[in-house]
């Protein structure tokens, strides 16, 4: 009886091999992250997701928060977000992320993605226009 729940034991391993972090796992937990920075007032931490290019642009994390704030209200103070679906686009990883604000308006974003060295970084944010959202 041992030995034929030790192969029904290898047979499972061997057909659902244990798979490395997927590359969504990743980048939620890099989104997640920034979005509790900014609910932190933490610009800094958050301005540490952000991909070189973007470090480039904004050059210090207050104006990058001030940015987020300005630009992206719903980012810098989300009621609630959802994780969708996560995209290749031409080589490209794209997430998208629903957001309610704090007024209760759904937002869909898109966040691109990229690999800095062994670390996931957020490239840019985009709206999506979308149908009405109902919860």
């Amino acid at each position: 009886m041992k030995q034929i729940i030790l192969v029904l034991a290898m047979i499972v391993v061997w057909a659902f091999p244990l798979r490395a972090a997927e590359p969504e796992d990743g980048i939620r937990a890099v989104i997640s992250s920034q979005f509790e920075a900014f609910l932190a007032d933490d610009v800094e931490a958050a301005f540490g997701y952000a991909a070189p290019a973007i470090q480039r642009i904004f050059i210090t994390p207050e104006g990058f928060g001030s940015m987020v704030q300005n630009g992206y209200p719903m980012v810098w103070r989300p009621a609630e977000r959802r994780f969708l679906e996560l995209r290749d686009l031409d080589g490209a990883l794209w997430q998208k992320v629903l957001i309610r604000d704090q007024a209760g308006a759904w937002h869909l974003l898109d966040y691109e993605m990229l690999r800095v060295g062994s670390d996931w970084r957020i490239g840019g944010v985009q709206y999506l226009r979308q149908a009405e959202v109902g919860a």
